[in-house]
């Protein structure tokens, strides 16, 4: 008898009703000031990650034992991005109403905001964590305030002063680091402050954010703004999973790889292994 192919992150094939984490992919760039691509990525990330096991030697953990469900990709419209985050927006509250945690794979960042919108509705006193090459907090990137470059300024505009932390920031213009030392709670260049950060948090409702351009390029060059200098693949698996395991996440994110920037397809292998360690973190 033959079954109909369905693609998922690897081991995520559970039945929905079972699964507490429900993965969809976002797979936008329409505001990406630099290379695009980043909407390749989601089918790319799936179909790379049965390179790797589903057992993480790390954590001694496998994705056999536990439920996780792979809703696919929203079928995004093209120029509207109001309409794109609308569209994120109503997923990310739909995973929300059947209380379970939804986790996005992007996309440039600029999909954040919309998950972001559905969450804050839900949760009182929302927190971000944020980790990334680049501060995002402009207030516009030419004349447009849905960029990617702007996500982070359009989520404090719905979480408040003093709910963003962020980590890894190397990035950025002059008025936006100025930004951050009057609202957010900025870490530059690593993740130094991140234990203080955690237990700081640890009561808190908290999306959690990844911008995997936070990594050296020499470990992640497909992206679409690759960024000199940041952290070793272990110090993010690390910070990923601290973050995971010790924080109340209600929503999350992986974003900004562009799989055609890496032909040697090293790029996606680092990416599905961060998931891959998030999902293990979370369960």
């Amino acid at each position: 008898m033959l079954n109909k192919n369905v693609q998922t992150f690897i081991a995520c094939d559970s039945e929905y009703q079972d699964s507490k984490i429900v993965l969809f992919g976002a797979g936008f760039d329409g505001t990406t000031s630099f290379r695009p691509g980043t909407r390749f990525a989601p089918a790319a990330i799936r179909n790379e990650s049965f390179g790797i096991e589903t057992y993480s030697p790390y954590q001694d953990k496998d994705m056999l034992d536990y439920s996780f469900f792979d809703s696919g990709d929203l079928e995004l419209p093209f120029g509207s991005v109001s309409r794109t985050l609308a569209d994120i927006a109503s997923r990310t509250d739909a995973i929300l109403t059947d209380e379970k945690m939804p986790f996005m794979i992007g996309g440039e960042h600029l999909v954040t905001l919309g998950s972001v919108m559905a969450v804050n509705d839900r949760f009182h006193d929302l927190h971000i964590v944020h980790f990334d090459a680049h501060a995002d907090l402009r207030d516009d990137y030419l004349g447009q305030k849905l960029s990617h470059a702007c996500v982070l300024r359009r989520c404090h505009e719905l979480v408040g002063d003093d709910h963003i932390y962020q980590f890894g920031i190397r990035s950025g213009d002059r008025d936006e680091f100025l930004f951050a030392k009057d609202h957010t709670h900025m870490h530059k260049f690593d993740f130094e402050g991140l234990e203080e950060t955690l237990e700081l948090l640890k009561d808190k409702p908290v999306y959690f954010t990844l911008d995997l351009d936070v990594l050296d390029p020499s470990i992640f060059p497909g992206t679409g703004t690759p960024e000199a200098g940041g952290v070793s693949f272990d110090d993010l698996r690390k910070a990923v999973t601290m973050v995971c395991s010790k924080l109340n996440i209600v929503g999350c994110d992986v974003n900004e790889l562009s799989p055609v920037y890496d032909q040697s397809g090293v790029s996606t292998a680092v990416a599905c292994k961060i998931i891959r360690e998030m999902l293990l973190a979370l369960s």
